[in-house]
Formats: C-alpha cells, sequence, structure tokens
C-alpha cells in the first residue's frame, strides 16, 4: 500500500524530547515500513526514518511562533494533496489544518485527532467536514463530538520489548509530562510529602506555563525541600531524553500523575506500563479506558487518597503491568488496527462507524450513554 504519513512540524519525527504525537507517528511509520509497506513521511528535517522522508522545514519549529508555524503547515499541505495522486491513503495528524484539503481530494484521508476536541472553535470546524473519516486516540476523547463520522478508535501503541523492564519496585514516585495545572504537578508535590516518599519531576515548562510554574510550581519546591529529609526530597529534572525518561520509569516505584483534566490518551502511561511501573492517577479522561484498577496500579480522585494508594502500590505486579502493556498497547497492534482503517476507506473492509459499547473498555457511563445515543440516531437516519 502507499501511505502517506503527515506529521507536525513542531518538533522532529521521533522527537528528541518531548513529544508524543510524533512518536507515535513515527513508530507506526518505522512498523509499516517493515510490513513492506511504501510510505512517505511529510515532517521536519531532522526527523529520522526508514521511509521516503519529504521535509518540509529544515528542522523542528518549536511552539513559540504559531503564525509562521501555521503558514508552513499550509506549505506542506499544500505539497501533499498536489502528489495526493501518489498514495493509495494520506494519514494526517495535524488535525483540523488538513480539513479543506481532504474534503476536495479522491485519495481518502485518515485524519487522528490527538488532542482533546472541547476548544473554542474546534467542534464547529469538524462538522463543518462530515465526510471526512476521524481516528479517535481513545473512546472518551469522542464526548464532545459523539456525531462526528467515526471510523474508529485506535489506541497508542509502543515498542514494548524496546523499553527495559525491572522487576524489583524503585524507592521514589515519578512525574513525568508538563509542568501545567492539568497535569497536577503541585498536587504530584504534596502527595510525595504526605506519603514521605521522594518524588522526582522530569517535565518541560512550555512559555504558557511558566507563570504558573514560577509562581506555583517552584515555591512549593524550595518548601518541600526545606521541611524534607534527605530521603523524601522532590527534584525537579527538568525535560529528560527518551533513553533517561525510561531508566527513570524503570527504577521508579510508581508514576504519579494526579491530572485534573480529560486527557485524551495518556503516552506515559504505558511507557510506565512497558518498563513494569504501575500508574497512581485520577480516573479521568482515557485513564479508565488504558489501566486496570489494582492491577496495572490504582486511580483516585483526591490527594489523601492517592498518597494512601502509593504505601500499597509495592502490592501491584511488575510483571503484571509488563504484561498489560504487552497485550494492549503493542506497536504491532496499533498498525494492523490502522491497516484495518486504510482498508476500509478503500472499501476493502467494512468501517467501524461507530463504537461499540460492548468493548472491553471502561468507558465513563456518561460517554457511553452519548455515544450509543448517536449510534441510535445514525441508525435512524440510515
Amino acid at each position: 500500500m502507499r501511505i502517506a504519513q503527515v506529521a507536525p512540524l513542531y518538533v522532529a519525527t521521533p522527537p528528541h524530547g518531548y513529544g508524543g504525537t510524533e512518536r507515535i507517528i513515527s513508530g507506526l511509520t518505522e512498523a509499516l515500513v517493515k510490513q513492506g509497506h511504501e510510505v512517505t513521511l511529510f515532517a521536519t528535517g531532522d526527523s529520522q526514518t526508514s521511509a521516503r522522508l519529504v521535509a518540509c522545514a529544515p528542522k523542528a519549529l518549536g511552539f513559540e511562533h504559531l503564525f509562521e508555524s501555521g503558514a508552513a503547515h499550509t506549505a506542506m499541505l499544500a505539497q501533499v494533496y498536489r502528489r495526493a495522486s501518489e498514495f493509495d491513503v494520506i494519514h494526517a495528524h495535524v488535525d483540523h489544518q488538513a480539513l479543506p484539503f481532504a474534503a476536495n481530494c479522491k485519495t481518502p484521508t485518515i485524519i487522528t485527532l490527538h488532542g482533546a476536541l472541547d476548544m473554542d472553535g474546534y467542534p464547529e470546524a469538524l462538522s463543518a467536514f462530515p465526510d471526512i473519516r476521524y481516528v479517535s486516540i481513545s473512546n472518551n476523547q469522542r464526548a464532545p463530538l459523539p456525531n462526528l463520522n467515526w471510523a474508529a478508535t485506535v489506541y497508542h501503541g509502543i515498542d514494548v520489548h524496546a523499553h527495559p523492564f525491572e522487576e524489583q519496585p524503585g524507592k521514589y514516585l515519578l512525574f513525568v509530562g508538563r509542568i501545567s495545572p492539568e497535569k497536577g504537578p503541585e498536587r504530584a508535590i504534596a502527595i510525595a510529602k504526605q506519603c514521605g516518599l521522594p518524588l522526582k519531576i522530569a517535565a518541560k515548562v512550555d512559555p504558557k506555563d511558566r507563570k504558573f510554574y514560577k509562581q506555583v510550581v517552584r515555591p512549593l519546591l524550595e518548601k518541600a525541600n526545606d521541611d524534607a529529609k534527605d530521603d523524601a526530597k522532590i527534584e525537579f529534572l527538568g525535560p529528560v531524553d527518551e533513553k533517561r525518561k525510561c531508566e527513570l520509569m524503570k527504577n521508579a516505584l510508581a508514576l504519579l500523575l494526579p491530572i485534573r483534566w480529560q486527557e485524551p490518551f495518556g503516552m506515559v502511561y504505558i511507557e510506565s506500563l512497558a518498563c513494569g511501573t504501575p500508574v497512581l492517577t485520577c480516573p479521568m479522561g482515557a485513564a479508565p479506558e488504558i489501566l486496570s484498577e489494582g492491577e496495572t496500579g490504582f486511580m483516585r480522585e483526591s490527594d489523601d487518597e492517592l498518597a494512601e494508594a502509593a504505601l500499597r502500590v509495592r502490592e501491584v505486579s511488575r510483571a503484571g503491568c509488563r504484561a498489560w502493556a504487552e497485550r494492549r498497547f503493542d506497536i504491532s497492534t496499533m498498525t494492523r488496527n490502522y491497516l484495518d482503517v486504510y482498508q476500509a476507506a478503500l472499501g476493502k473492509r467494512r468501517p467501524q462507524r461507530t463504537l461499540d459499547i460492548a468493548m472491553d473498555v471502561r468507558v465513563d457511563p456518561a460517554v457511553a450513554s452519548a455515544l450509543a445515543h448517536a449510534t441510535e440516531q445514525q441508525a435512524i437516519s440510515q
């Protein structure tokens, strides 16, 4: 199959540091090439791939100059769709930016939506193109737009065996991601202090979150370490590369992510499980679909409950965490599911247009109800 993969230009594919979307695109691209497909990757010039690379920017653009980045993405998409006849399927990962191009092209486009769908103006933009084949990365992600033309839910996958496994629990909690209010780093600090465990924070600070870091997180770090004993220190490591992140995960007691938002997926969950490290988080967003209570860690609402769970997390089998990641979130599973979506777009397989509520996942009841209603209405309209 001739497949175009269209990546964002903010970071390289795969990223040198933070960048979950680009890591997924890279993994999928490499797996497709290994299976013998003819893949063209439209990405930054500093990307690394065994596919045919089309450099649409000399290097990663970063996130600080959004107008210039928008213009660069438009130029990239114009190039992709000028060459559309060269491909059987175009798989775009740039959200709404590909919509006007895809709507006027005979080559089918698959658009994976990697972010939250409740941002201002976003539902209107997506709904304006009802015939586009959209892929969600979790069932919960669909909640704001249950009536969208969903082709499938395809969970992210990683090369589980490339992640180092450690059978023995570590002695510290680990926070990985971004320093932002929705990720809850200040909650992680409070939880670690409450249960008397050291905490390592491997996270970047985006420009929009610098005020939050300076006014909320940094003072807490300073106070926590003034008060803490040597064996319960809070360490802020800043952003780390992939190798360092895996080492931190492998040697941690648990990944601690007290989120307070409807996170569409959560790559660090499955990366941590691949290393054998249980997850402590809140039952929000995709977490109840990805994780299993007691089997992969614990999901709790409050800081007190998460602190209590942290003291019990040694009960969780680290080998069981690794096995969970292998069964559900290996790159081979994700690749197979995307190939099914491509085949459906080409009319060679019946598309999965609506969510099967009986799937073996834990879906928020409100989400399941909304999706079931959307399915019913779609059946009536047909």
